[in-house]
């Protein structure tokens, strides 16, 4: 197996060859950029990883932290960059206390399993703090039944009735499709025909759309996703550790 360190170094290329100036001892990088074209770096890395095997698995292991560093800084950026956007776009949904010193900001799709489990995790939470801002950000990834389910609850708020639809959406049993979530609209009290001709409205598709660039801009892609004091929290959250969220979130801006 002699072959395998110069089969692996010749696949690796720059990339191996980079990492490894990270951190082997007495490599001097060569002073052309391109490895390549440089045959007797190419079998100093191939002889060092002859001797020294773990060297591809650490250098690996050092590309991959140095991806994941530049991610959650990027991320970070973001998060201040669109920090107005997060918590006071004008057309939020807010639940919970409006003028709340702790604003929680939720990413959720109709049909997402771990929303539906979360609904009363989150509910019970903002209601037992009494002073959260609860900013829901429609984010149907789920497929077209998602998306019809979002926009029919945003246009709801036409009607003064998002709260009670949202939850009741959330809590459905059902799977969600047209005719579902067009009778749990009418066992809320919706009007159905001007629920159906306020969902073309363009602002429904303005929310959307937002909220999807939105998340893109901060490397949410499932559901549900949490963001808090400037920090993401992916996934479902129990009560304790979003108690905990919001508590930590308040000595941050208190």
């Amino acid at each position: 197996m002699r072959f395998l360190p110069y089969f692996v170094a010749g696949l690796a290329g720059a990339a191996v060859a980079a990492a490894l100036l990270l951190w082997v001892p007495g490599l001097t990088k060569p002073a052309a950029p391109d490895f390549a074209s440089n045959p007797a770096f190419e079998r100093a890395v191939a002889q060092y990883i002859a001797h020294h095997p773990e060297a591809i698995q650490t250098a690996i292991q050092a590309l991959q932290d140095k991806a994941q560093a530049d991610s959650a800084a990027e991320t970070k950026a973001a998060l201040v960059a669109h920090a107005r956007a997060l918590d006071h776009d004008p057309n939020d949904l807010v639940l919970g206390n409006p003028k709340g010193d702790v604003t929680l900001v939720e990413f959720f799709d109709y049909r997402c399993p771990y929303c539906k489990r979360d609904l009363e995790t989150v509910t019970q939470a903002v209601k037992a703090d009494g002073n959260v801002r609860l900013v829901l950000k429609e984010f149907p990834i789920l497929g077209p039944d998602s998306v019809l389910a979002s926009r029919a609850a945003i246009a709801s708020q036409r009607q003064g009735k998002y709260a009670a639809f949202h939850t009741a959406l959330l809590a459905s049993p059902v799977s969600l499709d047209a005719d579902s979530v067009m009778a749990i609209a009418r066992a809320q009290g919706l009007d159905v025909a001007r629920l159906e001709a306020d969902m073309k409205a363009p602002q429904v598709n303005a929310v959307l759309d937002t909220n999807f660039a939105l998340a893109q801009a901060l490397h949410i892609d499932g559901t549900p996703a949490f963001v808090i004091a400037g920090q993401i929290v992916p996934g479902a959250v129990d009560r304790a550790s979003l108690e905990k969220l919001i508590a930590e979130a308040r000595k941050k801006t208190g």
